[in-house]
């Protein structure tokens, strides 16, 4: 019987990388890119180029090893010794309560924009809680097929809006290509690795495996299937990207405006929209904002409730293709609901300190883990000897893994420096 890559047209072929490129593409993400804009122009453009190539090996290499072994990444994890068990059980927990509060409040910040000045329709917490609730029963009641059709729709929206608004700033091709010439802005160093590392990169880079299994690719045969759905999704999120990089170097930059750090950036570029274009287009780019946020909610809700239900069938001694350990199974339904409503009281309490610092913590060191990690299981007998990476494909992960490394201490050290006292970096 023919391979499903052999009969089906190519754009059938697209699925689960789709879902895991969109979900690594936050508010904050689209923040970043448009202050790199505004500030810099178009001299980055080669720093969003190679972060999209980096996710490509880097996501290739989590998927390669579930489809040529059959087995999930974490189960990789434990061949390399109890301390990924170790790092991994805190981060999970903590990184999935406040990740939860802050996704629901970012994407329900355009809802409330589109309603500013009602009252209780323009407050940011009910939105919050309805996402939320809606995330829960979208993932809760749905197979993966239904999840990624969703998902598919939402990418689509919101890719349409950010590269409309692209074409609407109408660029100048010659002054676009120029940013392909590697150059690093004077005290730019951290802001061109951070736009090269932040392309779509979360925790869900690791949770792509996961998704080929519920898909059925996670078998040696798919391997050429699962590369191609790995590079479209990457180069059409680079050209979203590369998209919001053109807004803020066309629009924020010549409106003059300091677009606020966080989520409320983009709340700040729907007002100089509407200035500029008049209040349908700030309507639809909240529209596209919201799918954006909405979509990363959802694919978090699912890939990480499958990702932990992983870790605790493996650990429990069950394996990870026990019913508990899959999708829809108990521990993937304890953590959806972990993700849901422990979160909420969280949005109306504030943050603690405590949680925050261990959240940003955890988080800039889980790229550098999951690349570091994927050296020794893509190079060892873990992995078929025809299916091991060769000596340019490990260049370019231990390139990837060095960059991460650098944005994970820099990362990690400015979330302890202002409550310790240290010095921030530059």
């Amino acid at each position: 019987m023919a391979a499903p890559s052999d009969v089906a047209p190519k754009w059938k072929l697209i699925g689960p990388g789709l879902v895991v490129a969109a979900t690594g593409v936050g508010s904050a993400d689209m923040v970043a890119t448009l202050v790199a804009g505004s500030t810099y122009g178009y001299m980055l453009l080669w720093a969003i180029v190679l972060g999209v190539i980096l996710k490509i090996i880097l996501v290739e290499g989590a998927g390669r090893y579930t489809v040529v072994t059959g087995k999930t990444i974490f189960e990789g994890w434990r061949s390399l010794g109890k301390w990924p068990v170790y790092y991994f059980a805190p981060y999970i927990v903590i990184w999935g309560f406040i990740y939860a509060a802050s996704a629901m409040s970012s994407t329900a910040m355009p809802i409330a924009a589109l309603f500013d000045g009602v009252p209780i329709l323009s407050e940011i917490w009910p939105w919050a809680i309805l996402t939320g609730l809606l995330a829960f029963v979208l993932v809760w009641f749905n197979r993966y097929s239904v999840f990624e059709k969703i998902t598919a729709a939402l990418v689509g929206l919101m890719f349409l809006t950010i590269v409309a608004l692209a074409v609407i700033a109408a660029p100048n091709f010659l002054d676009t290509i120029t940013g392909l010439v590697p150059i690093i802005p004077e005290g730019g160093l951290f802001t061109t690795l951070a736009l090269a590392g932040g392309v779509g990169g979360t925790i869900t880079l690791a949770a792509y495996g996961y998704w080929l299994r519920e898909k059925g690719w996670d078998k040696p045969r798919f391997l050429k299937v699962m590369r191609i759905d790995n590079m479209t999704a990457y180069i059409v999120t680079g050209i979203f990207v590369i998209s919001m990089l053109i807004v803020g170097a066309e629009v924020v930059r010549a409106a003059g405006v300091a677009l606020s750090s966080g989520d409320a950036g983009l709340l700040d570029l729907d007002s100089v929209l509407r200035d500029r274009y008049g209040d349908f287009i700030g309507v639809w780019f909240l529209i596209g904002f919201w799918a954006a946020g909405l979509s990363s909610v959802l694919g978090v809700w699912h890939g990480v409730s499958l990702m932990f239900a992983d870790f605790m069938g493996n650990v429990t001694g069950k394996g990870s293709d026990h019913p508990d350990s899959r999708n829809g199974g108990k521990w993937f339904k304890v953590y959806l609901i972990w993700l849901t409503f422990p979160p909420m009281l969280f949005l109306m309490l504030g943050k603690p300190i405590l949680l925050v610092l261990l959240y940003g913590f955890l988080g800039s060191l889980f790229m550098p883990f999951l690349a570091i990690t994927l050296i020794p299981l893509l190079n060892t007998s873990r992995v078929p000897k025809e299916h091991r990476n060769r000596w340019y494909t490990n260049m370019a992960l231990g390139f990837t893994a060095l960059i991460f490394i650098v944005l994970g201490v820099y990362q990690g050290w400015n979330t302890l420096a202002e409550p310790l006292g240290w010095p921030m970096l530059g």
